[in-house]
């Protein structure tokens, strides 16, 4: 069984870190040398070193008997960002998403537990914005560790097409001082 890492944030966040924090999280079951601020150092990445473990990240553990992060031999990861114009071509000031807090997540942990297991992944996270955010901002990042490319390539595309899709996230593009909500979704 795949390991996952589900989060929705309101407030601006740093793919980066959030990987980092995964990583980290991945590690974290076994013996990881440590910097002196408190920042692990990956036993699979030597000189590679990861910012401070916070939040759900700390609920991540490794497969049975190894770390994904050991495991793995590739890894598929997708940062998207708000496009600077609406889906009818003005400029965007805002994007702003809804969501049902509680639904929304179980939703989104059952999507990526789903094409993990389709897959035969070891690890996923997904971490997504609710909110209003502004055009360039991170809105979604979905990584994915699997034993071969392939694999991981193949459920990070298809979870990031079950996102758009089927996850439970209502859109209001702001334009003009006007907002709009959306109906449908962006082509691939």
């Amino acid at each position: 069984m795949a390991t996952l890492l589900i989060s929705l944030h309101p407030e601006p966040f740093s793919p980066h870190d959030c990987l980092a924090s995964w990583y980290q999280s991945q590690a974290a079951a076994h013996d990881v040398a440590s910097l002196d601020d408190g920042r692990a150092i990956h036993p699979d990445r030597p000189g590679v070193a990861a910012g401070p473990l916070t939040g759900a990240a700390a609920a991540g553990g490794p497969p049975a008997g190894a770390s994904a992060a050991e495991a793995a031999a590739a890894e598929a990861i997708f940062i998207g960002r708000v496009r600077g114009l609406t889906s009818a071509g003005a400029a965007l000031e805002a994007l702003e998403l809804e969501h049902y807090p509680g639904m929304c997540e179980a939703q989104l942990e059952r999507l990526a537990a789903d094409c993990a297991r389709s897959h035969g992944v070891l690890a996923v996270l997904v971490a997504h914005r609710v909110g209003r955010l502004l055009p360039g901002e991170a809105i979604v990042l979905v990584a994915v560790m699997a034993d071969r490319r392939g694999p991981a390539q193949r459920c990070c595309q298809e979870l990031l097409e079950l996102l758009k899709h089927d996850a439970p996230f209502w859109k209001r593009e702001w334009a003009g001082g006007q907002g709009e909500w959306i109906q449908g979704n962006t082509p691939l």
